[in-house]
């Protein structure tokens, strides 16, 4: 059987465990620690493919519960697959929809063959097994595909930071004491190598298409170590940390994920999933993880936010009403380049114009692009601990 991933180690830092490489799949190859714009249905929103590749990424991620429901899986393989249907020639990841059984705990129950979602296009009820997840994703036919897995709640549900998740939490799952939870973590680590059988034994395309695994456990270091065994025993092209950054402070992802990379295999790309901010995606790299996606850069981009590398710029502010300067002097994405002002920018925001999202988005994605670029150069060049002189950001409490 062919492999259609391989991964190679360039450089590695003398400082910490960092490393740069080199991931090859049948869509070209991607630079590690790479950054993956997310593109949920298809799309990054607002942005051609041409505006995207201009922005210096070189792998972008897309949602298999949200092509599911529309225009459906077996729409997309008919039109040629999602990189012919989005026209995008590079590689693409493809998320499972475990994550949906998070971040949707309001309109989906979990049991142990999988999970029911009500549709939020019709409000029919959808079920996600392991298997329907992979047979999605092959039909999408993305490059890197990803196993389906039980992605609970990494703090006790009615301790979510976020009062709309805690609400939807605690209405599913109920209110959880700490031994109650440890027993859904235990469950869901469990659960999730199960699953990871099923997906594997359901992958139909595996000369064409990579499956990753993902190691689940909260912040209870005992339960990763444990999630890691299992996932790892199970021979995968790479695999991923899942379950952070669902609702515990940026100093538990840390923890968390320095203790849980050194465990998974040295020559296999390590994927930290939905992360993050600069100080947490240049933390996670020195501790050796290898790629990262986030709807930051976009999300912040359609809220008037724009991200610079001493912090982000809040453009609704009335102080940018007369800022003729671009978002940052010395930025060489198009939209600076083209010498859009901050009070343009905030003009258009304000007027509710869709421009705003489109060349916020250009900045933002560009701004992490570059981050992953002096990542990799100082990874390169030994002078990890010079990152923070080019990134002020990084030291920002």
């Amino acid at each position: 059987m062919s492999q259609p991933l391989t991964f190679g180690i360039t450089n590695r830092s003398a400082e910490n465990t960092s490393r740069t490489g080199i991931v090859t799949t049948p869509h070209g190859a991607f630079k590690t620690p790479a950054f993956m714009p997310v593109g949920t249905r298809g799309t990054i929103k607002g942005l051609t493919p041409a505006q995207v590749v201009d922005t210096g990424s070189e792998i972008l991620l897309n949602n298999a519960y949200h092509l599911m429901l529309r225009p459906g899986d077996e729409q997309v393989a008919a039109l040629g697959g999602v990189h012919s249907f989005m026209k995008w020639d590079r590689p693409i990841l493809t998320d499972s929809g475990g994550y949906q059984a998070w971040s949707m705990a309001d309109i989906n129950t979990v049991d142990e063959d999988g999970v029911t979602f009500k549709s939020i296009i019709d409000g029919s009820m959808i079920r996600m097994t392991p298997e329907r997840s992979i047979e999605i994703q092959n039909n999408l036919g993305a490059d890197i595909i990803m196993a389906f897995d039980d992605c609970p709640s990494s703090v006790e549900p009615q301790t979510q930071n976020l009062a709309r998740r805690r609400l939807a939490l605690t209405s599913r799952d109920g209110v959880m004491t700490a031994s109650e939870h440890e027993s859904r973590l235990l469950q869901s680590l469990e659960r999730t190598t199960r699953w990871l059988e099923r997906c594997k034994k359901a992958h139909a395309k595996p000369d064409t298409q990579s499956l990753f695994g993902i190691v689940q456990g909260g912040t209870n270091l005992d339960l990763r170590a444990r999630s890691a065994e299992q996932v790892c025993n199970i021979e995968l092209p790479g695999y991923a940390i899942g379950g952070v950054a669902v609702g515990e402070s940026p100093e538990k992802i840390q923890e968390v994920v320095k203790f849980t990379a050194k465990l998974l295999p040295e020559e296999k790309p390590r994927y930290l999933m939905g992360v993050g901010y600069e100080r947490d995606i240049v933390s996670a790299v020195a501790s050796g993880i290898d790629m990262f996606d986030c709807v930051l850069p976009t999300r912040n981009g359609r809220n008037g936010h724009a991200f610079t590398r001493n912090g982000q710029l809040h453009l609704k502010n009335a102080c940018f009403k007369a800022d003729n300067s671009v978002i940052e002097e010395g930025c060489s994405c198009a939209t600076c380049i083209a010498g859009h002002s901050k009070a343009y920018l905030r003009h258009l925001i304000m007027s509710k114009e869709m421009l705003s999202g489109i060349l916020l988005s250009i900045h933002n994605i560009h701004h992490f692009q570059s981050l992953m670029i002096d990542i990799r150069l100082a990874i390169r060049d030994n002078s990890w601990s010079a990152l923070p002189n080019r990134w002020p950001v990084l030291l920002a409490k």
